[in-house]
């Protein structure tokens, strides 16, 4: 009866370690079903994330000689123009003019503190502010667009009418210089923010350059 009763334990338990066992197994491959699923989707989310950023923030960071370059030279054309069109406020005869004027300080002053910035955060160097008052040929060497010494003179020594066609001519053809370097940025520019500026600038500048010709025209018929 010993034996029996002992061989009946022993078989017992080891029914009661083979459910156990099973349990256990059972237990184990959800777990590491779950934790697997877990682990790939945190793999597969944190690669995501990685590949967004590497795809993302080195586009919008990087920049090329061409984006310094770019900065550097609107700098002080855009300088130019504020200068000019400060001009216009007691010069100027004509309301359409002095609109005009007011529109572009209103768009290229924010504009240079931005590339400011930029050349800053790139290390290089920021051209002085009065580098757009320099009319040398020299000082505006590979700037198109840029008027001269005389020019400058002759515009601010003009009033009424006179200034007016002084104003939009000279405005016109230093406006086409800054379409052509932006368009240059466009082509050749690495940052992102740059282009998009330059695209801005093509943008607003031919529409700008479209109406100072229609402005030119009427005054022209006017004499």
């Amino acid at each position: 009866m010993t034996s029996i009763r002992t061989l009946t334990r022993r078989a017992a338990l080891v029914v009661v370690a083979g459910v156990a066992v099973t349990a256990l197994a059972a237990c184990g491959g959800d777990g590491n079903d779950n934790g697997s699923g877990h682990q790939g989707h945190a793999s597969s989310s944190a690669g995501a994330d990685t590949g967004s950023g590497t795809a993302t923030e080195p586009t919008a960071g990087q920049h090329n000689a061409q984006d310094v370059s770019f900065a550097q030279g609107m700098i002080p054309h855009h300088q130019q123009a504020l200068e000019m069109a400060r001009l216009a406020d007691g010069r100027a005869s004509s309301g359409a003019v002095k609109d005009l004027a007011a529109r572009i300080e209103k768009a290229q002053d924010p504009e240079i503190k931005t590339m400011t910035g930029w050349l800053k955060a790139w290390g290089e160097d920021v051209p002085e502010p009065g580098a757009g008052m320099d009319h040398s040929a020299a000082g505006h060497s590979g700037m198109p667009g840029m008027m001269s010494d005389d020019d400058m003179a002759e515009l601010e020594k003009s009033s009424g009418k006179a200034f007016d066609a002084k104003f939009l001519a000279l405005m016109v053809e230093h406006h086409e210089g800054a379409v052509e370097m932006a368009t240059v940025e466009k082509s050749k520019g690495r940052y992102g923010p740059a282009k998009a500026m330059a695209d801005d600038i093509v943008t607003a500048q031919n529409a700008e350059i479209s109406e100072m010709n229609k402005l030119l025209g009427k005054g022209g018929g006017a004499g």
